[in-house]
């Protein structure tokens, strides 16, 4: 499922920090390298995780391989978790409700 690979994608503190960078504009890998001074390899292997989930992609220009951001691509993420606070909301409004009345059942005796 999509929603499972961008929670599991964006479940790594690195992985969210490229995303961060990538927000501010597109970047090598090279400048990736240098967010939090991990290796090339592992770099690489964030983005793959990153590309698989559709968070990013890439633009050829020449030689140069920048990764993008797919910032839509985290709009499904962003609806669900709307919708789980909404009925969230809604449990804890019924619940302030319930919690009135039994104080107010309380204060009557």
């Amino acid at each position: 499922m999509q929603l499972d690979r961008t929670f599991s994608a964006l479940s790594d503190p690195t992985r969210r920090a490229i995303l961060a960078r990538l927000a501010e504009g597109e970047a090598t890998v090279t400048q990736l390298m240098a967010l939090s001074e991990i290796s090339q390899p592992a770099v690489s292997r964030h983005l793959k995780v990153l590309e698989e989930a559709g968070l990013i992609g890439t633009r050829v220009a020449g030689q140069s391989r920048p990764r993008v951001l797919k910032a839509e691509a985290l709009t499904p993420a962003r609806d669900w978790l709307e919708e789980t606070r909404a009925a969230f909301e809604q449990s804890y409004a019924r619940l302030d409700g319930l919690l009135a009345e039994l104080q107010g059942k309380g204060e009557a005796s």
